[in-house]
């Protein structure tokens, strides 16, 4: 473990723990925030982020007492990048993401998740209620409230065109979004992410075979969005901006349709897509609150 400082999209200088998980043959990076013997927060990226999306984020967690950790998952984190498209199917990553919080002594702990971790987040949590006393949820809907709307709305089905991209043979998304100086893959973020991030992203998916590790993702999957995920029993926060270019209101709306447990919906007029960098000031104060709601459920 290296405790160091450093600053968060926001300007504040903010010291983070930098650990390193092990699962099987696998090492993940993670950042981490808050006293040891604190309820563990688990935080899960999305596509195209690592752990340090959520830097704005992990401290306000750590002050209120938790223990929240955000980890580089499989094909971001360099240790963890395995060479089959099949190593990346979602109950592969449902299984790291529990094994994260196996490994940080938590059977049971608060789940936060963003864009893709939101998809392993639905499919753990339909899957094993048990090991969760609450999840949050930022950007994506349940994934059968999204294959519904991709199936039904015309608008929904053309917002993942990008994914059908994504799925073509191996590496001709990775050339197209490498070109120019990674052109097309910094006008991903569409302005909404500090630069530092976006140049810190960059930087690390350029590197030999991270792209198309991250992209496989997308590949593992049957078909587009062909996601298992069951009902959701568990208390459940799902926070969504009006402005988000991927995923539209109707999935978003048809969510709840999905959720058993308690259950809160918000949307986040203005903001886009990229929830943790973009809005950090608008997301934390409602993701405690309902960690709050639920500590030591």
């Amino acid at each position: 473990m290296v405790t160091d400082a450093t600053f968060t999209p926001t300007g504040h200088l903010h010291a983070f723990e930098r650990l390193k998980i092990d699962v099987g043959p696998h090492s993940h990076d993670a950042l981490a925030c808050g006293p040891a013997d604190g309820e563990v927060v688990l935080l899960l990226h999305g596509w195209p982020e690592f752990a340090d999306s959520w830097s704005a984020v992990l401290p306000a967690l750590g002050t209120a007492g938790y223990r929240a950790v955000a980890v580089d998952q499989r094909g971001y984190a360099p240790d963890a990048r395995p060479p089959r498209i099949a190593d990346y199917a979602v109950p592969e990553l449902v299984d790291d993401a529990l094994a994260f919080a196996d490994a940080l002594g938590a059977d049971r702990f608060h789940l936060v998740s963003h864009d893709w971790g939101g998809i392993v987040a639905w499919a753990l949590a339909g899957a094993h209620p048990e090991r969760l006393k609450s999840l949050t949820v930022l950007a994506t809907p349940h994934p059968e409230a999204l294959n519904r709307a991709a199936a039904g709305d015309p608008d929904q089905h053309h917002r993942l065109d990008y994914v059908r991209f994504f799925r073509r043979e191996t590496g001709i998304a990775e050339a197209a979004l490498l070109a120019d100086g990674a052109a097309r893959l910094r006008a991903v973020y569409g302005g909404k992410v500090p630069a530092e991030l976006v140049d810190g992203n960059v930087r690390r998916l350029a590197e030999p075979g991270a792209l198309t590790a991250t992209l496989n993702w997308y590949r593992a999957p049957e078909s587009v969005i062909s996601v298992p995920a069951g009902r959701i029993a568990v208390p459940t926060l799902f926070l969504w901006g009006s402005e988000d270019i991927a995923l539209g209101r109707t999935a978003a709306e048809a969510t709840g349709e999905w959720v058993d447990g308690p259950y809160r919906f918000e949307v986040l007029d203005g903001a886009s897509h990229w929830l943790p960098e973009e809005v950090p000031d608008l997301v934390t104060p409602r993701i405690l609150d309902h960690l709050g709601t639920h500590r030591q459920g």
